[in-house]
């Protein structure tokens, strides 16, 4: 029998074999490099999106065509409703069965035109705490009811740097990233005694068209000129990391929260 926190040999390649995951934003960006490596890891996928199906359709496919079906769904869910977070929750378990493992919450918008905080509309502010905060409030409230107690249960929040770099324009969404590390620390206290963890994980800079939005070239070249590892984050950068909490290798890990930025700050 293996030691508590470690893995079996054999389930050392897929140590996510027979787990259910669910990852809201997991249509684009660092959310679709989530889906693909936990796939990789063994585990079945919901892939959370809004908006146009087919790049979370396509990226359910080739996860079903590479490992075969099922391992991955794509489900339509506006994480801002509370209704359509039950929902996604409810299709991972009409799918996969009642067993849920993983809520991974990669969902996030920001306001291209950086605005400074005197320059903010109460529609901006909202809409970015609406998605970012309140989505991952939403999300962690059912995962807290619903995912597997006694080993195995994983919260994994997405933060930012930005949070730490408190860069010029990015004061809203910075502070809708800020409330969500509050709540995953509490949370993660809040579930003692059921084994869920609550962890998150802070990019930096990452190569990702949210990233690009509203930048120009010179911009982007302010940016990577500010990491020491001389490059931008790539979402494969980010996507080990949440695996490693996803696993059992990673249970000693909670309330924590992990920069991955290559050191920008």
């Amino acid at each position: 029998m293996a030691a508590a926190g470690t893995a079996a040999p054999e389930n050392r390649l897929q140590p996510l074999k027979g787990r259910v995951a669910i990852v809201t934003g997991g249509a684009g960006g660092i959310g679709s490099a989530v889906c693909a490596h936990l796939a990789s890891l063994g585990a079945r996928v919901v892939i959370g999106y809004v908006g146009e199906p087919s790049p979370a359709e396509k990226l359910a496919e080739t996860i079903n065509t590479t490992y075969g079906a099922p391992r991955a769904i794509a489900v339509s869910a506006d994480v801002s409703s509370s209704a359509q977070v039950k929902s996604l929750f409810d299709a991972a378990e009409a799918t996969f069965g009642p067993k849920l493992h993983i809520l991974v919450t990669a969902a996030a918008v920001i306001d291209a035109e950086y605005p400074p905080i005197a320059d903010t509309s109460e529609e901006s502010f909202d809409w970015m705490f609406g998605v970012n905060a309140k989505g991952t409030f939403l999300c962690c409230r059912e995962a807290a009811k619903r995912l597997v107690r006694d080993g195995g249960g994983r919260i994994i929040t997405f933060t930012s740097s930005g949070v730490g770099s408190l860069r010029p324009g990015y004061g809203a969404y910075a502070a809708t990233k800020g409330a969500i590390e509050v709540m995953t620390r509490v949370l993660a206290k809040e579930l003692s005694g059921t084994r869920i963890t609550a962890n998150g994980v802070a990019p930096g800079p990452t190569a990702t068209p949210m990233f690009y939005a509203g930048k120009s070239e010179e911009d982007v070249k302010a940016c990577v000129a500010e990491i020491p590892l001389g490059r931008l984050g790539q979402p494969e950068d980010v996507a080990p990391l949440v695996g490693f909490l996803a696993g059992d290798d990673g249970e000693w890990v909670n309330g924590q929260i992990i920069r991955a930025n290559g050191g920008n700050v």
